[in-house]
């Protein structure tokens, strides 16, 4: 579907990824709200992702610099 459209889908540890837009989001996934063709989501997420950390780890980490 190189082609077609898509929508940005983001799970719990706020990782992004696009979706078919007209396929099911898939289990542990919400749409983010962007959706247009492959070139545009994927340039949605580059400008929204700027720490590919999972928020698990964020979160581990920030609790490491309080207790310094």
């Amino acid at each position: 579907m190189p082609g077609g459209d898509y929508k940005v889908v983001i799970n719990d540890e706020d990782q992004y990824s696009i979706w078919a837009a007209n396929r099911p989001t898939p289990a542990g996934w919400r749409e983010e709200g962007f959706s247009g063709d492959r070139n545009a989501c994927l340039d949605y997420i580059d400008k929204v992702w700027t720490d590919m950390r999972p928020r698990s780890l964020r979160e581990a980490m920030q609790e490491l610099e309080r207790a310094d």
